[in-house]
């Protein structure tokens, strides 16, 4: 029997251990969600997108120092790469689809009025981004898609015009002839090139198109005799077509390891208003109509003025997957960190592939994020891009600089182009 002395110690051990109870889930949630509410806007303006090669970012910059509402300053740095004929991957001059016809999506969220507009599979309108930011302004929808969309922003004052420009249109005949297995291009029987294909493989008319089809599009240094030989042989089909040769690799990569696209802009500007904005031609020789994740609020895109905005480049299909823009926002809700949100978020791209390494080697996949306070990252799934270079962001907050990308994975570097 237990002496009253020994009663009233385990009494007062039991009320010290309630005491420090861990906090239950609801309790932590509520506590981090506590933490972001406040915290407060950045002495200066912060923007994180990707590189653009223009003036547009420090435009950008000066514009919301100015007081600029964000997404008329984010859509500055989107309009430069629309209106960009190189620019393979936005608006005019944007790879087209597997029929050459090119096909655009944009989407925007305004953090201040927490609204947000979309247009996915839009033909002849350059400035979709714009075509967009009006179906948020001027609509009661968010989305508008193919020729809903086109015939709405040529009502919004738009114009018409083709967006193949003649290099990507070369870009285009050389994908056909070097890789295209669905048709009669490239070379025929009379060729002593051609071969005949495989009893189970689709019917190709090129000695490449098969060797194509097996390259990831995060080539490891096993692929790199594979790599060799396929680029060699674009290569030649490209000096063919009269594509100049100081634009040949890069053609060569674009058929190769057919562009994802895209750009994606987050800022938030010294008062804490946050906006984020996407746009892309698209993943270059995609079946007509095909929409990934760029016009797709909460994939592509999401902007919650409470915590933070969020975007991606790369793979579409495995960003929708995952609801990546709006993951990490949620996640950084939650409170972890931009870069800490962004690569819980790959994981989840990992885990839906079992984490077979193998498979991965064809998903790319880059996350841009901003927080309320300033707090950036950029995070990407794997360290080196198609061509082995390493994988970088720009931020712009008083100074625009390239930082390198937090990555999950480590790919393994491969020489580009083949010396």
């Amino acid at each position: 029997m237990k002496t009253r002395r020994e009663f009233l110690g385990g009494t007062a051990l039991a009320t010290a251990a309630l005491a420090v109870k861990p906090l239950s889930a609801q309790q932590s949630l509520t506590a981090a969600k506590n933490a972001v509410a406040d915290l407060k806007p950045p002495a200066k303006p912060v923007i994180v997108t990707r590189a653009t090669g223009d003036d547009t970012i420090q435009r950008a910059w000066e514009m919301l120092s100015q007081g600029a509402d964000t997404l008329t300053a984010i859509h500055h740095i989107c309009l430069g790469r629309e209106n960009d004929p190189s620019d393979h991957t936005v608006g005019l001059g944007g790879l087209p689809n597997e029929d050459g016809v090119v096909e655009l999506d944009s989407c925007c969220m305004h953090g201040p009025s927490r609204m947000a507009g979309s247009v996915g599979g839009v033909r002849n309108i350059k400035n979709v981004c714009l075509a967009a930011r009006a179906v948020m302004e001027h609509t009661g929808h968010v989305m508008l898609a193919g020729e809903g969309a086109e015939r709405f922003a040529v009502d919004m004052g738009y114009p018409r015009e083709n967006l193949l420009t003649e290099e990507a249109r070369k870009i285009w005949i050389l994908w056909k002839e070097t890789s295209s297995t669905k048709d009669w291009w490239g070379t025929g029987p009379g060729n002593p090139n051609w071969r005949p294909p495989e009893a189970t493989a689709p019917a190709a008319k090129s000695p490449h198109a098969r060797l194509r089809n097996e390259l990831p599009r995060i080539p490891g240094p096993e692929h790199a005799q594979l790599l060799e030989r396929s680029s060699r042989i674009v290569y030649e089909a490209a000096a063919d077509l009269g594509i100049p040769p100081a634009q040949r690799w890069k053609a060569v990569a674009d058929v190769l390891f057919p562009p994802t696209g895209t750009i994606h802009v987050s800022a938030v500007n010294g008062k804490g208003e946050m906006s984020g904005a996407t746009t892309t031609s698209g993943l270059a020789w995609k079946i007509p109509g095909r929409l990934g994740d760029s016009p797709i609020i909460g994939a592509g895109c999401y902007t919650d003025q409470d915590v933070g905005s969020a975007g991606a480049t790369g793979s579409g299909e495995e960003n929708i997957r995952v609801a990546g823009a709006h993951t990490i926002v949620e996640l950084m809700r939650q409170g972890l960190t931009p870069k800490e949100a962004g690569l819980e978020t790959l994981r989840r791209i990992v885990r839906n592939f079992d984490g077979d390494r193998v498979r991965l080697r064809y998903v790319e996949m880059q996350y841009y994020i901003v927080r309320r306070d300033g707090a950036y990252a950029g995070v990407s799934l794997w360290d080196r891009s198609t061509s082995g270079g390493p994988r970088v962001f720009v931020v712009h907050d008083g100074t625009q600089r390239t930082e390198p990308m937090a990555a999950l994975l480590e790919g393994g570097p491969v020489r580009w182009p083949p010396e």
